[in-house]
């Protein structure tokens, strides 16, 4: 196949080299988050806002929200013991997409807290966000 002339190959390298696929899972996520009564509207303001933070280093938007992350970990932490598992912690961040099915994530053996959940789901996101 020839890749100057092949058409998808050239799709294919477009889409990956503005992460678009990305992009638009994200966009998606925010949408099923929210479920605005107008999802252009809100699609379209939520790219503006992320042009602006992008341009002005004003924060990016989370469709976490502090009181949303501490309601997921709460529902993990059913025994009320202030911490989760490894294996919850990286299934957390799968579902949440911000982390890959193959990202070798590394169990450093320490318990996995509120804060430290919070820091890595804040931390994962503005890495997303700044890479478009």
């Amino acid at each position: 196949m020839n890749y100057a002339v092949d058409p998808e190959l050239q799709a294919k390298e477009y889409l990956e080299k503005h992460r678009i696929m990305e992009l638009l899972s994200q966009l998606t996520s925010f949408l099923l988050f929210d479920r605005p009564n107008k999802p252009r509207e809100y699609l379209i303001t939520l790219l503006e806002r992320l042009k602006i933070a992008k341009l002005t280093g004003v924060a990016f938007p989370f469709f976490m929200e502090n009181s949303n992350i501490v309601s997921m970990f709460e529902m993990m932490d059913s025994s009320g013991r202030g911490c989760i598992s490894f294996v919850q912690y990286k299934e957390a961040l799968k579902n949440l997409g911000l982390c890959t099915a193959d990202e070798v994530l590394h169990d450093d053996g320490h318990i996995i807290t509120l804060d430290k959940f919070r820091d890595e789901v804040n931390r994962r996101m503005q890495e997303i966000w700044s890479s478009f």
